[in-house]
């Protein structure tokens, strides 16, 4: 049998352009190998843009790869997040306690924040919005037992100093970079761009290759959100994006088109499976939708994901829910006549 151990990386920090740095970090995680933080010179340290998960030796692994591109974390400035997730802002409490440095995050956390006051509830509604999209009892015990095994990814809950809102600026020594709201990924999430240079800072909006992931329950509709966000993004002009998974990329606008397209495939999808199988629940749209039925590793990516695209169809009239137990979803009149 061929074994299924992933040898982990290893911290690693390489120099972008001059006064940039990416500090490439590992994840636990099959298929998102690392995350990406980025160093920015900063008055004599760096802003430091993200920090990772928060696991056993993650701080280590950090500290690692800061220290090959001549940095440590008593030169951080100051924090910022672009997002709430826990592989981007899982280690803030770690270097604020490290580097004494203020904390600059979206104020809409609350999709981490109540997981950490009250993990057990969010367990519970995160299973009940799974219950009623149709998943079996038996799936439900096995994610339940998985989920309540796994750490939150965060060293402890820490407060931002400062929200970050659009027209806000984070000075550095390469210029400001203006904070730019970009939901959908996530309420919380946010860009930052450098006019004068063309640098984006994209945390999870914009990836090195085209990957959808929706915070669904948080918000009335992530997938309006975060195209919505990728207007807001393509009228930037920006020309090197700096991601927070894999490497950093030159062709911003072809990896905007990209993400487009992916979205409309999907949603067409849905509607089709909708359309012949339908009234049909979230759960059997799903293989419908990824070619693949629903496992541990997929069902806290793929479910989400299909949700929200339902719930955006809603919105604009072409699904209908029944409200049933499980709910179930059908093409509504207006579609059926029009399609």
């Amino acid at each position: 049998m061929t074994s299924t151990t992933r040898r982990r990386e290893l911290g690693r920090g390489e120099r972008v352009v001059p006064g940039i740095w990416r500090l490439r970090l590992p994840l636990p995680w099959p298929g998102v190998p690392h995350c990406n933080a980025y160093a920015v010179a900063a008055g004599g340290g760096v802003v430091l843009f993200d920090c990772g998960l928060h696991e056993p030796d993650s701080l280590a692994q950090l500290e690692r790869a800061m220290a090959q591109v001549g940095l440590a974390l008593p030169d951080v400035r100051l924090l910022v997040c672009t997002h709430a997730h826990a592989d981007h802002y899982g280690q803030s409490a770690s270097v604020v306690d490290a580097s004494g440095c203020e904390l600059w995050m979206h104020p809409a956390y609350a999709h981490v924040s109540a997981g950490l006051d009250d993990p057990d509830a969010l367990l519970a509604r995160r299973l009940e919005i799974a219950r009623q999209s149709g998943v079996p009892v038996e799936p439900l015990r096995e994610w339940s037992a998985t989920a309540r095994s796994l750490g939150s990814g965060v060293a402890r809950f820490v407060e931002p100093d400062r929200a970050l809102a659009a027209g806000m600026t984070v000075q550095t020594d390469l210029g400001p970079w203006a904070v730019v709201e970009t939901p959908g990924h996530a309420p919380s999430h946010v860009c930052f761009h450098q006019p004068q240079r063309r640098h984006l800072i994209s945390g999870d909006h914009l990836l090195g290759r085209v990957s959808l992931y929706f915070d669904y329950g948080w918000t009335p509709d992530p997938v309006g959100e975060f195209l919505a966000s990728l207007d807001r993004v393509e009228a930037l002009d920006a020309r090197l994006c700096l991601s927070g998974h894999g490497r950093s990329f030159a062709d911003v606008h072809a990896h905007i088109e990209a993400n487009r397209t992916l979205v409309a495939e999907r949603l067409a999808l849905v509607r089709r499976a909708v359309a012949e199988h339908g009234p049909i629940t979230a759960y059997d749209v799903v293989p419908l939708l990824h070619g693949a039925e629903l496992t541990l590793l997929t069902a806290g990516w793929w479910l989400p994901e299909t949700l929200s695209y339902l719930r955006h169809l809603e919105l604009a009239g072409v699904l209908l829910r029944d409200g049933g137990d499980p709910e179930r979803w059908s093409l509504s009149e207006r579609a059926r006549t029009t399609r």
